[in-house]
């Protein structure tokens, strides 16, 4: 009786081996605007594969499927948030990052929005790790007033709330924002105005006779 031939190892296609990183990076791109424009649930793998100009069996290779590919994509979202509010720089200036960046990644800001209108989406670092992480961001709000960015009198957490669905106005609200400004909210101009005024309504929290 013969030997088996034993089974050689299972060997990437040529597209990996060329530029895996590539790849990757290729991917998530697409799966922004996909996850951006649809949601998770309504978003497909076949899409993501196509705008990506890869084979779909690439996403499981790398990601392990649709929700791994999610995670990835939307962790990328959570470590740019912890860069921000990491640095050393006023809370308005904190406010006007997000505001003007919510406006220039418009796919990575709408599915921002999506990951909260519905339950349908994985939780990027669990629920308990994103519990966490927005209470590390209450923490730094905290910090912040205790530097004298705003009153003491105001709640950190509620604060918070109220400058994330601030910076998500220009997404929330685009009809609204063309009607009483006139400009596109997608434009660089509003991102930068938009920023710019909510950076002063930040830093007018802390003149003398506003408190």
């Amino acid at each position: 009786m013969s030997e088996a031939t034993p089974r050689s190892p299972r060997r990437a296609p040529a597209e990996r081996q060329r530029d895996p990183e590539r790849t990757k990076a290729q991917l998530l791109e697409a799966a922004k605007v996909e996850f951006g424009a649809k949601g998770y649930a309504a978003a497909r793998v076949s899409e993501i594969a196509a705008k990506a100009g890869v084979n779909k069996q690439l996403i499981s290779y790398y990601f392990g499927g649709k929700e791994g590919l999610y995670n990835a994509l939307t962790a990328t979202m959570y470590d740019d948030y912890v860069a921000a509010s990491e640095h050393d720089m006023p809370f308005a200036d904190v406010v006007r990052f997000f505001a003007q960046s919510g406006v220039r990644d418009h796919d990575l800001a709408k599915l921002f929005l999506w990951e909260n209108l519905t339950d349908g989406a994985p939780d990027a670092i669990g629920v308990e790790g994103q519990r966490g992480f927005l209470q590390r961001q209450v923490e730094y709000v905290q910090a912040r007033q205790a530097a004298g960015d705003f009153p003491a009198d105001l709640d950190p957490a509620f604060l918070l709330v109220i400058f994330m669905a601030a910076s998500s106005a220009a997404l929330a609200l685009p009809r609204v924002v063309r009607a009483v400004t006139g400009q596109d909210p997608n434009s660089a101009e509003f991102a930068d105005a938009y920023g710019e005024q909510l950076a002063r309504l930040v830093g007018h929290l802390t003149e003398p006779g506003k408190r």
